[in-house]
């Protein structure tokens, strides 16, 4: 098929949505489909920039539309869909509800991926006159929790409506043969000692104070942060001076490329989400996140520690991580300590997330976007 998919993402940049838009995209090329990317923006960027900072294998078309954003991106949209019907798709994929309204109001056969709820004064009204669309149309779900909301919020018979969950992925080939932590610790030039880390970014429930503090305790053991916007990086070197904590590692953000052999530089992985999680644009999605970190962990092969979410229940499990609950600092402790002390488990849990990652791949992922639709 010839697949257009609309993003109001900016390309590049270091957000989850931005990564996530461009590997579901890719995911789509590499079934064989003929692919182009729209994405607002004035600049076009190199293909090799994008293919290392993204981690990229598939090439794929992208374009750059410019946009008014005082029109709150339905400038955008409207330029977006336009386009598409002089391209004349077979299918529109988007994750903009403007863009899924108008695109089926032209008559396009239309995916909408959505990672939240429908709100606002606007939101709700445009979701119905997708949903009673006659053209043919779709809607994705990154989690099962999501769609149940929707099914809740518009009132939706889930024996007819057609709405398929999809959890986020991975590409499992930059995971394979991965070093051991000591010899990836070596490659990066990092400290050669137990070492706990987290990849992402600072944002509120993101579990940094938590992490913070359990370095404070854990003097022994080396965290290493990987990510962050580079404001709030400065933030915490900072304060890690002030409060002289010097088992915190801090790298920025680093490309996709080489995340896979900082993630295996560590001995556990955390995920501290707290009851409240805040993305780029806000909100929070803590009851209906599938984070990416969480398939990049489990291909990694490391013990995973997480924050006991229910919605990290649908892909984890008590054989493939260890749950903690939120913001309790005693149950993280010695969460980490255990598994310190007991290389055993820690292959044990690592093993079993890398085998359940198999399931996960972000191609599964673009088969199942597409099922029944070719």
């Amino acid at each position: 098929m010839q697949i257009i998919c609309i993003s109001a993402s900016f390309i590049p940049a270091n957000t989850a949505n931005s990564i996530q838009v461009v590997k579901a995209t890719q995911a789509l090329a590499a079934l064989g489909h003929e692919v182009t990317l729209l994405v607002p923006g004035d600049v076009r960027t190199p293909w090799e920039k994008l293919q290392a900072h993204y981690g990229l294998q598939h090439t794929f078309e992208i374009r750059w539309i410019s946009e008014n954003l005082s029109f709150r991106r339905y400038d955008f949209a409207f330029k977006a869909v336009n386009m598409c019907r002089r391209m004349n798709p077979d299918l529109v994929y988007t994750w903009m509800l403007q863009t899924a309204a108008l695109a089926l109001w032209r008559g396009l056969p239309t995916v909408l991926e959505l990672h939240d709820r429908v709100t606002g004064r606007i939101g709700p009204w445009l979701f119905r006159r997708f949903w009673a669309s006659d053209t043919r149309q779709r809607v994705l779900t990154n989690t099962e929790a999501l769609k149940n909301v929707l099914l809740a919020d518009f009132n939706l018979d889930p024996s007819t409506a057609d709405i398929l969950t999809a959890p986020n992925g991975v590409d499992l080939e930059p995971y394979q043969d991965l070093p051991s932590p000591a010899e990836a610790r070596r490659a990066l030039g990092l400290p050669e000692t137990f070492t706990v880390g987290y990849t992402g970014h600072f944002y509120a429930g993101r579990g940094m104070d938590l992490m913070f503090n359990l370095a404070k305790a854990l003097p022994e053991i080396q965290f290493l942060w990987v990510g962050g916007e580079s404001a709030d990086v400065k933030v915490w070197i900072e304060r890690l001076a002030r409060e002289g904590v010097g088992n915190i590692t801090l790298t920025g953000f680093v490309d996709h490329d080489i995340l896979p052999t900082y993630q295996a530089a560590s001995d556990v992985l955390l995920m501290p989400y707290g009851r409240q999680i805040a993305g780029s644009g806000g909100g929070d999605s803590a009851q209906i996140a599938s984070p990416m970190k969480m398939f990049e962990y489990m291909a990694a092969g490391r013990a995973i520690i997480s924050s006991d979410l229910p919605v990290i229940h649908e892909v984890l499990d008590e054989k493939s991580a260890v749950f903690c609950p939120p913001d309790d600092l005693t149950a993280w402790h010695q969460a980490i300590s255990d598994l310190k002390a007991d290389p055993s488990t820690r292959q044990t849990l690592g093993g079993a997330a890398r085998r359940a990652a198999q399931a996960y791949t972000w191609r599964s992922r673009a088969e199942r976007a597409l099922e029944g639709l070719l």
